[in-house]
C-alpha cells in the first residue's frame, strides 16, 4: 500500500491584519452624508430606498450618496471599485456607509 501526503491550503486565507479599530459611530445621522455600497445584487436598490425614506424621518438634514457613484463593489471592475473608493468616498464628504443589501 502506498501512503501518499498532500498540502492543504486553507479556504480562510491568510489574516491580513492584526487588529481591527472601530470608530464608535455616531448618536445621530442629523446632518451627515450616508453612501451606499452595493454589489447590484438582489433588491439592493429597492431596499435602500426603504431607508432612506426611514432616515428621512429619523434624521431631519441627512443626505445621501447613491450606490451608482461608486460602482459595482463585486462586479468586473471590483478592484478599480475598491481601489477608487476612498477617494470618493471623501469627495462626496461620506460620513458613514451602508455596505450591501443581501439575501
Amino acid at each position: 500500500m502506498t501512503n501518499f501526503e498532500y498540502e492543504v491550503l486553507s479556504p480562510a486565507g491568510l489574516e491580513t491584519f492584526d487588529e481591527i479599530k472601530f470608530s464608535g459611530g455616531f448618536e445621530n445621522l442629523e446632518g451627515r452624508t450616508v453612501g451606499f455600497l452595493w454589489d447590484y445584487v438582489f433588491r439592493g436598490d429597492e431596499i435602500f430606498e426603504i431607508i432612506q425614506q426611514d432616515f428621512r424621518e429619523r434624521f431631519p438634514g441627512v443626505n445621501f450618496v447613491d450606490f451608482s457613484v461608486f460602482g459595482d463593489v463585486h462586479g468586473p471592475e471590483e478592484r478599480k471599485v475598491i481601489a477608487e473608493l476612498p477617494d470618493k468616498l471623501r469627495a462626496n464628504k461620506v460620513d458613514a456607509v451602508i455596505v450591501g443589501v443581501g439575501a
